[in-house]
């Protein structure tokens, strides 16, 4: 047994690692009475070969043959910290503090433990005590500098920081940690300032050099970045990080250039999650070329990183999230972790845009309840990031002018949102208002957005400008609301409203759900959709009398043209479908469409969606209609993007998403004379389509069990009268209809932002 510790040792001595740890591992396994050093060795090999999980089984079997032994105890404390179990790492760097009190490591390595656990204050108390023993030690200072950040205790950390960096001015981390903090403030200025002077200080370091360009592009500065990043790149032109950042900060606007960057950044560093994950983030965004190779290539990379779970940051949640609720991977999404747990995580990382994908997991009003709670966390964070900063409010104006109605939306473009709320603009209310733009589109103009300036006050388009910077330049305009379209969607500024930069702020269409944001005041409704329940919304339910949407004229043109007669007609069966968002689907609602096709003979399944060009897409459907017992042979694919109007006339009835139902899906379905058949649930996001239906006429085909969902589907299809009908008439009666109605509408809306500014402002619903 001697022999193999000692061919052990001489591995080591050569080099030779894994050899080592080999020898030392089948020694322990023949007889575990081995001495301590062999178990210290063995478990030091193991974490830094990054092996936790072989390092923990060790270090546990040493630790219970020598309780004692410091360096032993201490070790498996970082192992267990790099396994996330951090209490049993606290208790075990406890028990190493009790056998030897004067050594320093393990009271560090328990304070990072702690704050781990985000336990700063007690994490405090272990640094402090070490800043007194070794007051020159700078990584102690740095350390005792992120306890008292974390507990907002700013100046003091700071002090802390630069007392570290005067120590060690190469001590790139504690520079790092403060040019984060300012970061955070959203003291860009500062941040990029500061930055300069680590600069000078380290000379070409690519960590600083890094944190420059990650300032200036969330200083909203992007086209900044680019430039200064692209200044580097000849004298650094294998840096994997300077790819993933120009890569990054080109995405909104050149996203085809940024997959060639971010590509480049894996193959320079294959290792790196975080490159990997930016580049099936980038992939599964591509909209250009093939985009159901984009998903594919997406989904297939984001498969392969499940072997690295246990390394996943709530940012990589976000990202796998994204792509694999895109291609029905719910297998896969399982192994991800409880849906309300993730929610939390994203929301407490500032994950905004992910809690839009979490809606569809809700089964009840528990679920309901903490999908708000975890808006409220996000919300929470922000407002208090931005009372630190605060904006400066121009002093009231003069009683009696016009309203001043702002809208900020990236959006107000050719997109859905444009399209809902031209009726706004075209039927403007000149007399009592004056209307307000804000845009932070990275893209190019478009014809839509040039119509919208003809008709409003101002068009403020900023694609380069911080948050803080933006609410500056909204509270300067002296708006009476502001009302935000466009919740944390792509290329949006939602926080914009935690300064709030107007007296009344609300938010409409863009985003299903509360934002989360206590400085929101309203929710823009009507009857139809407004919760069941109070305590479903934050905001104050700001009610339209009838719709809450319109269809403008552009989006909604005859050129949609509805051929004759029905599908049905021309297939010899019926045929179900839907164009919804696939990130909308769910196992119950495939086992209720599989019902539904079971029970409708001979009938078919189309989905007209980008991605049907999706291998794994196709199987996975595929397989979950087949476990209802329908044949592939019933599942049909129309792969396509923004050119779908026509291929409703190949859907006899559409089957809505549940319990996310489908908006401008529905308006579309029905404009196209296909009838939609939605559930209808107690929360904003469960109600779209049935706002939509009972407005157009068709309240009928909203129902509030699964099992009448199936019931009504089926009945439908045999009504083949009524199919023809909706089909020829459906259109018409839009038209007629609040939905249709554009003129009424914009009045109604108009009215209803003038006396709800005549009325006392909501009280905070938190």
């Amino acid at each position: 047994m001697n022999d193999r510790l000692a061919a052990a040792q001489a591995a080591l001595n050569a080099g030779r690692k894994d050899e080592a740890i080999e020898l030392l591992k089948s020694a322990i396994d023949d007889n575990p009475a081995q001495p301590a050093g062999a178990y210290r060795v063995l478990s030091v090999q193991l974490y830094q070969a990054n092996r936790f999980d072989e390092g923990d089984v060790y270090s546990a079997i040493g630790v219970a043959q020598h309780p004692r032994e410091f360096d032993l105890l201490n070790t498996r404390g970082v192992i267990l910290r790099k396994l996330k179990r951090y209490p049993e790492a606290a208790a075990v760097l406890e028990r190493a503090i009790k056998v030897n009190p004067k050594n320093t490591a393990a009271p560090s390595n328990l304070g990072n433990v702690l704050l781990d656990m985000g336990a700063a204050a007690r994490a405090e108390q272990y640094f402090a005590k070490l800043a007194r023993q070794d007051p020159r030690n700078a990584e102690v200072q740095r350390q005792l500098g992120r306890t008292l950040q974390k507990q907002g205790k700013r100046e003091a950390a700071l002090v802390r920081f630069r007392s570290a960096v005067a120590l060690k001015k190469d001590f790139i981390d504690a520079w790092l940690d403060m040019v984060g903090d300012l970061n955070d403030k959203n003291l860009s200025q500062e941040a990029e300032a500061l930055c300069e002077r680590a600069l000078e200080a380290n000379p070409g370091n690519e960590r600083l050099l890094e944190a420059k360009a990650i300032v200036v592009r969330r200083a909203g500065q992007a086209r900044r970045a680019e430039a200064y990043l692209l200044e580097l790149v000849p004298s650094l032109p294998d840096a994997a990080w300077l790819q993933y950042q120009l890569g990054t900060s080109i995405s909104d606007y050149d996203r085809d250039r940024a997959n060639v960057h971010m590509r480049r950044a894996v193959e320079l560093a294959p290792d790196n999650l975080d490159y990997l994950m930016a580049l099936i983030e980038s992939l599964e965004r591509t909209r250009a070329g093939d985009e159901g190779a984009n998903i594919e290539e997406s989904a297939r990379l984001a498969h392969r990183a499940l072997a690295r779970k246990a390394e996943f940051t709530p940012v990589h949640l976000k990202v796998m999230q994204e792509v694999l609720v895109r291609v029905c991977a719910f297998e896969d999404m399982a192994e991800l972790g409880d849906p309300g747990t993730i929610a939390r995580a994203l929301a407490e990382s500032g994950r905004h845009t992910a809690l839009l994908k979490q809606l569809p997991q809700i089964r009840t009003d528990a679920d309901r309840l903490s999908i708000l709670e975890a808006h409220r966390i996000w919300g929470r964070d922000v407002e208090r990031k931005a009372a630190e900063q605060p904006i400066v409010r121009p002093p009231p104006r003069a009683a009696g002018g016009k309203i001043r109605l702002g809208f900020m939306s990236s959006d107000l473009r050719r997109h859905p949102v444009g399209y809902f709320t031209e009726p706004l603009f075209e039927h403007l209310d000149h007399e009592r208002f004056e209307v307000f733009i804000y845009s932070y589109n990275q893209g190019e103009k478009d014809a839509m957005q040039d119509w919208i300036t003809q008709k409003v006050t101002a068009y403020r388009w900023w694609p380069d400008i911080s948050s803080r910077d933006a609410a500056q330049a909204i509270a300067n305009d002296e708006l009476d609301l502001l009302v935000e379209l466009g919740g944390s969607t792509h290329m949006n500024k939602l926080d914009v409203m935690a300064y709030r930069p107007a007296a009344r702020q609300a938010s409409w269409l863009g985003y299903p759900h509360s934002s989360g944001l206590s400085t929101i005041d309203y929710l823009i409704v009507d009857p139809y959709l407004k919760p069941e329940r109070e305590e479903f919304l934050i905001e104050a339910p700001m009610l339209m009398p009838s719709s809450w949407i319109a269809l403008g004229r552009q989006a909604f043109p005859e050129a949609h043209v509805i051929e004759p007669g029905a599908p049905f007609e021309r297939h010899g069966s019926i045929t179900f479908g839907t164009a919804n968002n696939s990130y909308k689907y769910t196992p119950p609602m495939f086992e209720a469409w599989a019902r539904i096709l079971i029970q409708t003979p001979g009938s078919r399944f189309l989905f007209v969606r980008p991605e049907g060009g999706t291998a794994t897409f196709r199987d996975n459907v595929i397989r979950h209609f087949g476990a209802g017992g329908v044949g592939p042979e019933r599942v049909d694919f129309v792969t396509v993007r923004g050119a779908h109007m026509q291929h409703y006339n190949k859907i006899d009835i559409c089957l809505d998403t549940f319990p996310q139902t489908g908006g401008t899906t529905t308006c579309e379905a029905l404009w196209m004379g296909a009838p939609t058949i939605s559930l209808v649930g107690p929360t904003l996001y469960e109600r779209l389509s049935y706002s939509i239906l009972v407005n157009g006429g068709l309240e009928d085909l909203c129902v509030t069990s699964v099992d009448d969902y199936v019931a009504k589907a089926v009945a439908l299809s045999a009504d083949r009268a009524r199919i023809l009908d909706i089909r020829a008439n459906q259109r018409a009666r839009l038209k007629a209809s609040p939905l249709g109605q554009t003129q009424q509408f914009a009045k109604d809306f108009y009215d209803m932002v003038a006396r709800t500014l005549s009325e006392p402002a909501p009280k905070k619903r938190r």
